[in-house]
Formats: C-alpha cells, structure tokens, sequence
C-alpha cells in the first residue's frame, strides 16, 4: 500500500541471497540493516534461493536482532519480514555459519538468536513475495540486490505484469554475478545458469553487476568482528563468522560490494564500466559488449578506494540498531489513539 499525501520514503531495498554459502551473505545484511538504521534504505522484502530452512531461519533471526532483539529499540516485531525460501531442491546441505548461531542456547537453555521458521509453511513463495514488494512501493524508489543464483527473480519475472511493474518501481538492480571482462564462470551464475540467461536477458531496467574479482579484492577485517562488533554480547553475525572458519580470517566482500554500490551508488566507491550487455554462456561464464543502448554495466574496483570501501564496510555493518520514526500517517493515528482521552468541554448552560 502507498500512502498519499506523504513524502517519498527511503528507497526500498528488495534482497535475495543464498544464505549460508558463504559468510559475505551474512555480512551484506548487517551492510543492508546498517543502512536501514541510517534511513539511507528500507529492507522491504528478505528471500533465500538456497534451500535449506536454517538459511531462511537465520535471516528472520537477523531481522529480528535489528528489530530490537538484543537492543530493545523497537517492538518486538518492529521490523522483522516474512523471509521467502527457495524450494527448488538447489544447495540444500547445512553449513557451519547457520548452524552455529542457530544452535547456540543460553544458560537457561533458551536459542539466543530467536527466528519463528521451523518448518516449510513458515516461509513464504519468494516470487510472490518479491513481486508484492514491488507493488508496495513508489514508482522509482526501489532497488533489487540479487547476491546468489537467479533462481528467485527468474520465477519473479514470469508472474504476469511483473516486468512492467519492475519498469515503473525499480531503479536498478544491483547483482553479485559473473566476472569481468572476460573471467571464469563465477558461482552464482554456474549454480543456476538458465535462471542467470533468463535474468540478464529480460530484466527491464538497467542492471549493474559486480564481478567475482571486485569482491575478492576486498577482504573483510577479522578485526573489526573482534572490535567493531563487542558493543553486542550476541550477534547473529558474528556468531556465524566465528562458525564459518576458525578464527581469525579476513572474508571476501562479494555480497558487500553489490549492497554499497546500490545504496550508495553516487559516492564514488567503484568504476564503472562503460554501457552494454552482459551475456551469460552455456558452460557459466559471462561475456560484456559495449553498446552505447546497452542497460547493464559492470563494477571496477578503483584501488584508491579501497581503504575508504573497508572502513565504511567496518562502521555501517557493525552499527547499532537506532529507533525509527514512524513514517506514516497509520503509525501516528495509533499513536495518537494510545493518548488517555481529554474531558468533554463543558457546554454552556441555556
């Protein structure tokens, strides 16, 4: 639902990831809520193309430490999403930086990062909840991170009105895929390579990708887990950082990479290259031809940025949560019926 007569509210964000591969994944949503915090953005819509339920239960978990948690800014479901999980069989298997968090208990025995999703039916269809993400915003406010296979946005595109609704409500979209110019076949494209065609083929609005070399450039700082993050005795991410590799160890930034650009695409963090059209092949590599049309551009990491890229990586992600103002007119007619009532005005006598 839009709401006339307010003004046009933070971009929001539409994000779709295989959680659970690797530990950028993780890392790009604390980037993402970091912004959200900042009223930079707003995560609209959480989906997972890996499907596994500890990948959608964690990313409920996050949502729900930035949603006052572990914090106590906000209400207990102040801003926690319904998470859309992928159902379609692909990278089905565990891994340490779900089941790390997910099984730690306290001394009470209690989970420490509480999530609702314990079995299928706790989750929703991704392509139904990408599209009604969609619908919900401005025309023009909107941004689509993809940081896994396509799988999710691929079944988006085939709802029917869903590319013209793309056209008119997203500004770009912003996606972890291929390597450039001419790199190997990168992960996120060899994983699901028909869904990878489909989506650089039919996507109707101009698309920036960032390639495998632009992320594994940049390596997040074990430190910064160490230091940036203590202000928390329990975080989801952390947690899940210390699970994924014995510590310490400094993560490629892919996911962060493609969240930075998009939310901050004027700041001059990347290069970018020149117009034209990325072109996934049959065996996952990804081909680029300059075209004055072309819609899609790909990331150039500018080495002089590189320091500046790290530290803002290390500040927005390791960010505390901070109380949102209510943003619509709903929000302050409820406040404004919380009010004790005032007494009846006396009416003058005849």
């Amino acid at each position: 639902m839009q709401f006339s007569g307010q003004s046009k509210p933070p971009v929001g964000i539409i994000f779709d990831s295989d959680m659970g591969n690797s530990i950028d994944d993780a890392l790009a949503m604390a980037l993402l809520y970091g912004f959200d915090g900042k009223n930079e953005a707003r995560v609209v819509s959480v989906s997972v193309s890996k499907s596994n339920l500890k990948a959608a239960a964690f990313s409920e978990a996050v949502g729900r430490f930035y949603a006052g948690a572990v914090s106590g800014a906000f209400g207990a479901f102040g801003r926690t999403l319904p998470v859309g999980l992928s159902t379609d069989g692909k990278m089905p298997e565990d891994t340490p930086m779900l089941t790390g968090p997910l099984e730690k208990r306290n001394a009470e025995g209690a989970p420490v990062h509480a999530h609702g999703i314990h079995k299928l039916t706790d989750t929703a269809e991704p392509h139904a909840l990408i599209r009604n993400a969609f619908t919900s915003q401005h025309d023009q406010n909107a941004i689509v991170i993809l940081a896994g296979p396509a799988t999710n946005l691929a079944r988006a595109l085939d709802l029917p009105g869903v590319k013209d609704l793309i056209a008119r409500k997203v500004r770009f979209l912003s996606v972890v895929a291929g390597a450039y110019p001419d790199g190997p076949p990168e992960f996120n494209v060899q994983t699901d390579i028909p869904a990878a065609k489909k989506l650089f083929a039919e996507w109707p609005t101009p698309v920036v990708a960032s390639g495998h070399e632009v992320g594994e450039a940049l390596l997040f700082p074990a430190s910064s887990i160490e230091k940036d993050f203590a202000w928390s005795p329990a975080h989801p991410v952390v947690d899940a950082y210390r699970a994924c590799k014995p510590m310490p160890y400094d993560a490629p930034t892919w996911d962060m990479t493609a969240v930075l650009y998009a939310i901050r695409p004027q700041e001059g963090y990347f290069k970018l290259s020149g117009p034209g059209t990325i072109q996934v092949l049959d065996d996952g590599r990804t081909g680029f031809t300059a075209s004055p049309e072309g819609k899609h551009r790909y990331l150039i990491l500018d080495p002089a940025q590189k320091e500046r890229i790290l530290k803002t990586y290390s500040e927005i992600a390791s960010a505390k949560p901070v109380v949102r103002q209510p943003r619509f007119r709903q929000q302050q007619q409820q406040q404004q019926q919380a009010k004790p009532p005032q007494p009846p005005e006396a009416k003058p006598k005849p």
